[in-house]
């Protein structure tokens, strides 16, 4: 797997270098290197707590760090801050508007911000209105706005002065389908322009559609990296996935699987399912469905297919004994 980068580099737009924060006893981040190429996409992946957030809090100069050193654009995210945040656009996990004012005027506010020019600001602010579906609500003050609204709103603020360097901090959360879509689209663009954006999501779809690079977060360390071909193929080869149907029988099918399989299975129980990591091709699919037969538990799908962003998410990220833990819990 090829790493992000190597922290130092002249080509990198974003790089952090032996980046460590902490918040009392709590350790946000340990020793973290990462770098990000001009004119891609950097999705962070990790659980809550990973420290997605506190990495680009930092790299937005809202955060100091307490050892290591980062830059973006080439300035010092410590001693060149002033002359980086012109260069940066950010949009957070909270909406932060005015709501004495309109949308259209919080736009074309941000415009002032990074000296457009008013035909510029004011041509922008309508595009991004029409992007993000909010040009019948743009004269209306955002103080009437929804909770999604504002939310958008706040994303196309980021957007607007179209900065060298992009930041959004899960910036779909509670976004419709269309409008999220809506905003890759828009993401896409920006990319093809040269925008480097660095963006942390929960969404694995988010991920596999926009990046180009991904690093994964675990108390606060970076656990892997590379492009999603490169970490699903570190997940291993092809997934055998049954779904039973009913939940009474999941232990004996995860048991079954285990033992077919010579690996235990991971079971979600909530929509019982169960994946185990493969190389039989379709003569382990065959063996299974007769296995499953002869047991008499009826399943609702069995198939197999590669591994996707989430696989390689849940195995990094889970403890080592969290796959037979899952077995037992199971049967109970």
């Amino acid at each position: 797997m090829s790493p992000l980068g190597a922290p130092g580099t002249t080509r990198a737009m974003v790089t952090l270098d032996g980046v460590s924060k902490s918040f009392g006893s709590a350790v946000a981040l340990s020793e973290v290197d990462l770098a990000v190429e001009p004119g891609t996409v950097c999705a962070l992946l990790g659980p809550n707590g990973a420290g997605k957030t506190t990495l680009v809090r930092i790299l937005t100069t809202l955060l100091r760090p307490d050892r290591g050193h980062a830059t973006v654009a080439g300035c010092d995210v410590v001693t060149d801050a002033g002359r980086l945040r012109p260069l940066i656009g950010l949009a957070g996990q909270y909406a932060a508007v005015d709501e004495l004012l309109t949308g259209r005027e919080n736009l074309e506010l941000v415009g002032l911000w990074y000296h457009l020019s008013r035909a510029d600001y004011r041509r922008r602010a309508t595009e991004v209105l029409d992007r993000l579906s909010l040009r019948d609500v743009g004269d209306r003050l955002v103080r009437t706005y929804s909770g999604g609204m504002r939310r958008r709103l706040d994303i196309g603020a980021a957007l607007l002065a179209r900065p060298p360097v992009l930041f959004l901090d899960e910036p779909t959360t509670g976004l419709d389908p269309r409008t999220r879509n809506d905003l890759w689209a828009f993401v896409d663009e920006l990319v093809a322009a040269g925008t480097t954006v660095v963006l942390s999501t929960q969404y694995m779809e988010e991920a596999e559609r926009l990046a180009h690079q991904v690093a994964v977060l675990d108390n606060g360390r970076v656990i892997a990296a590379g492009s999603p071909d490169e970490l699903k193929k570190s997940a291993g080869g092809d997934v055998l996935e049954a779904r039973v149907a009913r939940a009474a029988d999941l232990g004996a099918a995860a048991t079954l699987l285990g033992e077919l399989a010579r690996a235990d299975p991971r079971v979600e129980m909530d929509n019982q399912r169960l994946r185990v990591p493969t190389g039989g091709g379709t003569g382990l699919l065959i063996a299974a469905g007769t296995r499953f037969a002869d047991a008499g538990i009826e399943l609702a799908d069995l198939g197999i297919r590669r591994p996707t962003l989430t696989d390689v998410f849940l195995t990094l990220t889970r403890s080592p004994d969290t796959h037979s833990t899952d077995a037992k819990e199971a049967g109970r």
